[in-house]
């Protein structure tokens, strides 16, 4: 089984640029990144509250998809961190996906946004991926006659109100790009910022443990932070760094057929087996790992990071112990952030339209949403 990934499903990190770590003693006198930064957005899409709210309606509802069935939250738990436990997910009509679901945990920080295509640079860009691709079929409009998806939201009671609150200068036009601008101002929303090491990195030095400050120390020794670094531990997120470069290689891929990662976009030899390296934060909510999900549990994560000696990096010629697992787990273990998982902000919305609506039309919304979720479509 192909288990390649790219310094990519594990590790530990440190501040961009740290290695190594001068003691675990008390913590680091270093600046670290605020519990309630924001992220960085486009000039055309300036998030609202209300484009937020609009995109959080958009994220859970089931209508994104063909038959009703499956919503972006489908694949991205909260409770799980934004990902999903399988292996990989099935799209709508049961085609097998391909690969593991990433977190979308500080995504808004991202420059490159998938496993194995670093020309996906946009939330706006990666959104149009479930919804209309074809390799795998996710939500399944690829090839559906063109506006169907936007007609089914003007169907609703609550939508044109929310769109037309959302982008005014739009005239609240629904269509696919302010579909996608509304999910992209959501998902930019998903900052994951305190988590106990966060505190441990602002001064608090009993907010981790003994185990975990070695593993944070392990992290830099053992060259996890070379790729799993800054404060969203991945180079993916790093100001400087281009966006080929956030591509590695754990294994060389041994089966017939493999996913060739990198490869399959660029054609390259020398890139086949690379994936993008994905971020740390709640990676302990988020088994099963790597680019298949063919890892099962964290400690076996950490192993595989040093399981291929042909490989071809450097930093992966290490051998780590037992306790060395056990203590980088226990690192890894203080990146849950509680909080962000059980934010009510990020969960499911209530069926109260946030804006006003017409009554007439609220009373007509039962009987359309029916019609568009049959399993003949709309």
């Amino acid at each position: 089984m192909v288990r390649g990934l790219g310094l990519a499903a594990l590790g530990v990190a440190a501040f961009a640029g740290v290695v190594a770590c001068a003691g675990v003693a008390a913590a680091p006198a270093e600046p670290w990144i605020a519990a309630d930064a924001a992220a960085p957005f486009p000039a055309n899409n300036p998030p609202t509250p209300i484009k937020i709210e609009l995109g959080r309606r958009l994220f859970y509802d089931g209508d994104l998809s063909w038959d009703g069935t499956m919503s972006c939250a489908t694949c991205h738990e909260q409770k799980r961190g934004f990902t999903d436990p399988n292996k990989t997910r099935a799209g709508f009509d049961g085609q097998p996906g391909e690969r593991n679901i990433q977190t979308l945990a500080n995504v808004g920080w991202f420059k490159s946004l998938t496993w194995g295509g670093p020309q996906v640079d946009t939330l706006e860009h990666q959104a149009l991926i479930p919804i209309e691709g074809l390799v795998p079929v996710e939500m399944g409009f690829a090839g559906r006659p063109e506006g169907t998806l936007a007609q089914r939201l003007k169907d609703q009671a609550c939508y044109p109100e929310l769109f037309t609150a959302a982008f005014p200068e739009r005239g609240g036009k629904i269509d696919m790009d302010t579909i996608t601008l509304a999910l992209s101002a959501f998902q930019r929303s998903l900052v994951s910022l305190d988590a106990p090491y966060d505190r441990y990195r602002r001064g608090d030095a009993g907010a981790i443990s003994e185990p975990a400050k070695r593993g944070k120390a392990l992290f830099g020794t053992m060259q996890c932070a070379t790729c799993h670094a800054g404060p969203h531990f991945t180079d993916a997120a790093l100001p400087g760094v281009k966006t080929k470069e956030t591509f590695h290689r754990l294994a060389w891929p041994t089966e017939e057929g493999a996913d060739s990662g990198l490869a399959r976009i660029t054609q390259k030899e020398e890139d086949i087996g690379k994936f993008r390296t994905p971020g740390l934060r709640n990676v302990a909510l988020s088994a099963p790992y790597m680019h298949d999900g063919e890892v099962a549990t964290l400690a076996e994560a950490v192993r595989h990071h040093y399981a291929d000696p042909l490989a071809g990096d450097e930093r992966l010629k290490l051998s780590v112990s037992d306790g060395q697992v056990a203590d980088l787990v226990a690192f890894l273990e203080t990146l849950t952030d509680r909080g962000f998982v059980s934010n009510p902000k990020f969960a499911r919305p209530g069926p109260a339209c946030p804006v006003a609506t017409d009554a007439a039309r609220v009373a007509q919304e039962g009987n359309g949403r029916r019609q568009h979720n049959s399993l003949d479509g709309p």
